[in-house]
């Protein structure tokens, strides 16, 4: 299985983009999928997720009602739409496909729970 993340950048504060990831190798379509990120000298935090097979769609705090996570159906991916973005916002945004099996919703935040893992894209707020 193979992810691949694009569509970071530089944008201002306020700003908008949109992460792409597309996934190959799965033999199953709408995987659990999550996007997480890292900022320089902190852990790995969970940013959003759409669970397997639905499109129930999980935040975490710190962006609800800012951002977006949405299937990609055409590439058995997920995009991540984010608007109002903030210095804070700044890091590595990760894409990650959960495998076999069916996650419980609480786990979806936990990066365990996540079989394979994109390289990552850089996302920089600053004016």
């Amino acid at each position: 299985v193979q992810l691949q993340a694009s569509g970071g950048g530089l944008v201002q504060p306020g700003g908008s983009l949109r992460l792409s990831c597309s996934v190959s190798g799965l033999t199953f379509s709408r995987p659990g999928m999550g996007w997480f990120r890292q900022a320089p000298g902190k852990e790995r935090e969970f940013v959003a997720a759409v669970r397997k097979s639905t499109s129930s769609t999980y935040y975490s705090d710190s962006v609800e009602g800012r951002f977006t996570i949405s299937r990609d159906n055409a590439n058995n991916g997920v995009y991540l739409q984010m608007n109002s973005l903030r210095p804070e916002d700044t890091a590595v945004y990760y894409c990650a496909s959960v495998g076999m099996g069916n996650p419980i919703i609480s786990s979806y935040w936990q990066p365990p729970t996540y079989a394979s893992w994109g390289q990552g894209t850089q996302v920089t707020v600053s004016s």
